[in-house]
C-alpha cells in the first residue's frame, strides 16, 4: 500500500480542502514550458555548435537547466520560490549568449512569468476576500440558507 501523505492522514470527513494557490499553478506551468524549451534549446544547439563546444557540456548543462525548472515547481510555495523562479528566467534570457534566438524567447518567458505571478496574487486575494465574506455570512446564518417561500402551503 502507497504510503499517505500527512495531509492525507490528518483528513477527517467534514473538513474543508485547502485551496490551492492559483498564483503557485500559473508559475508551475510557466516553469514546466520553460523546461520543454530549454530542453528543445538543448539539442538545437547541440546539434548546431558540437564542433565549437563541447557535446557533454552542452548536454548536461541543458538537461540540468530542464531539471532545475522542473523541480524549481515544488518550492513556488515557499518564500524564496518565487525568487528562485526570477532567477532562472534570468538564465534563460542569459542563455541567448548561446543561441541568440533564447534572448528572445527567454524575454517571452519572463514576460508570462511576471504575468502569472502578478494575476495569481490578484486572483488568490479576492479568492481569500470571498472565502472572508462567506465564513462571515455561515456565522451570521447559522441556519444556513432558506429558500424563498419554504414551509408555505400552496
Amino acid at each position: 500500500m502507497a504510503k499517505l501523505t500527512k495531509a492525507q492522514r490528518e483528513w477527517r470527513p467534514g473538513m474543508p480542502k485547502k485551496r490551492r494557490s492559483t498564483k503557485v499553478m500559473f508559475a508551475s506551468t510557466v516553469l514546466l514550458l520553460e523546461a520543454f524549451v530549454a530542453f528543445f534549446a538543448t539539442l538545437a544547439v547541440f546539434g548546431l555548435r558540437r564542433s565549437e563546444m563541447s557535446p557533454v557540456l552542452i548536454l548536461a548543462v541543458g538537461i540540468g537547466l530542464s531539471v532545475v525548472l522542473v523541480l524549481a515547481c515544488a518550492v513556488l510555495s515557499k518564500p524564496w520560490g518565487v525568487a528562485l523562479g526570477w532567477v532562472l528566467q534570468l538564465v534563460l534570457i542569459l542563455a541567448g549568449f548561446v543561441e541568440p534566438l533564447m534572448f528572445l524567447v527567454g524575454v517571452l518567458f519572463a514576460l508570462a512569468w511576471w504575468y502569472g505571478i502578478r494575476t495569481g496574487i490578484r486572483i488568490d486575494a479576492e479568492a481569500a476576500q470571498r472565502a472572508r465574506e462567506q465564513a462571515e455570512w455561515d456565522a451570521a446564518h447559522p441556519d444556513g440558507p432558506r429558500s424563498e417561500g419554504a414551509g408555505q402551503n400552496p
